[in-house]
């Protein structure tokens, strides 16, 4: 068995589509929209995709506070900077909670904790 994707239902596609893209730094693999006109796109590198997922209907979106994901970077410090450039306000962080590893989180358009995460060298 092999992990796939994980789906997030989103209040607007676009918004969420800019977050991921630059933000999060994951291109589009698909994009498309079903026959009830329910639109979804998949993000990603490799084979572990993001799905959004924005319903027609406009109901909004509820994200549970204490789920969150993790993307590994080379530089907490780095990103921190250019997410502070782009006006994007870091939520919680930076925290070291052992020697091996650093984070920070941010909130992508719907709220969802994204966790930006250094594996710190030895």
């Amino acid at each position: 068995m092999k992990f796939l994707w994980t789906t997030i239902y989103v209040n607007d596609m676009e918004a969420s589509l800019k977050f991921y893209q630059e933000v999060v730094g994951l291109p589009i693999k698909r994009r498309f929209t079903d026959p009830t006109g329910m639109e979804l796109a998949f993000l990603g590198f490799g084979e572990t995709e993001v799905e959004l997922i924005c319903e027609k209907d406009g109901k909004q979106v509820e994200i549970e506070k204490n789920i969150s994901m993790g993307f590994e970077i080379i530089s907490v410090d780095e990103k921190i900077k250019e997410l502070e450039a782009s006006g994007l306000a870091i939520y919680s962080g930076p925290m070291q909670p052992n020697p091996m590893i650093r984070f920070f989180y941010v909130l992508d358009p719907n709220g969802l904790k994204i966790q930006f995460v250094e594996r710190v060298q030895s």
